[in-house]
């Protein structure tokens, strides 16, 4: 593959894959926040999401690495630290600049603004994965890892707007902030793809540091919330649903890419 094609390939994909995050927005039209209990189990059920795409695709694909990277579990495993203490800082940072004073955030919760934070951060190893993959020549093996992280991105899309549309934010607008979260996938894709050797070394530490912001983030803001509106069962069953119906999909696209490549 020449040069301007990889550059075409990993452009037009990565926009699509952002793109993709937006479709999430739609089945969360339907849902109608009038009681605690519905929020509760929409935010416990985007937690199951979250916490499922942490550890069942993100650690999990940078240990896969390992078979070319022979570091790859340690790097996840210092990225998870290091994603935690991430948004730990940060948590701590909004807390002592008054989050909801700021003009510039009006209409967001702290708690869905440390989600957007947390899967705008998920995005970029996302971005790295899709270059990567069209930089080993094989169009074929590029275009599965770009329709899978395209597909995989529509129930990231609804994880980030139950919470959303639970604070009564409009569809229009959760598809939207979706999408935005979702932008460093075609940003990074171009740069990957044609700096492979810079970027592909960073993957297992990228996804490692993706998965600990969003774990610290389930366990530290939305469990604890989820916990004091809906009680232990309610949020219990939906971080149970949310996280199989994840691994569900997860599962689904592994195995359409294994068939697809033998």
């Amino acid at each position: 593959m020449d040069q301007q094609n990889l550059i075409f390939w990993t452009a037009v994909t990565g926009i699509i894959s952002a793109l993709a995050t937006g479709l999430g927005a739609i089945p969360v039209h339907f849902v109608k926040a009038r009681s605690k209990k519905v929020r509760a189990f929409a935010t416990a059920f985007a937690a199951g999401m979250m916490l499922s795409a942490s550890v069942f695709s993100l650690a999990q694909e940078g240990i896969s690495l390992r078979s070319r990277l022979t570091y790859a579990p340690y790097g996840v495993i210092i990225g998870l630290l290091l994603g935690t203490l991430f948004f730990w800082m940060t948590e701590k940072w909004l807390d002592k600049h008054n989050f909801h004073k700021h003009s510039m955030v009006k209409g967001f919760s702290k708690k869905s603004f440390l989600i957007f934070i947390a899967m705008f951060v998920h995005s970029i190893p996302e971005g790295i994965a899709i270059g990567v993959g069209f930089a080993t020549g094989n169009l074929q093996f590029g275009l599965i890892m770009a329709i899978a992280i395209s597909v995989h991105n529509i129930p990231e899309g609804m994880a980030v707007s139950l919470p959303l549309k639970v604070e009564k934010t409009s569809t229009l607008k959760c598809a939207i902030i979706s999408i935005i979260t979702s932008l460093p996938q075609p940003i990074m894709a171009v740069p990957s793809a044609l700096l492979t050797w810079l970027f592909e070394p960073l993957l297992p530490l990228g996804l490692g540091f993706a998965g600990g912001a969003m774990i610290y983030l389930v366990i530290a803001e939305m469990v604890p919330e989820s916990l004091e509106e809906g009680g232990k069962p309610l949020t219990a069953w939906a971080v149970m649903l949310g996280l199989c119906f994840m691994l569900l999909i997860t599962n689904s696209l592994q195995l359409i890419s294994f068939q697809s490549l033998f």
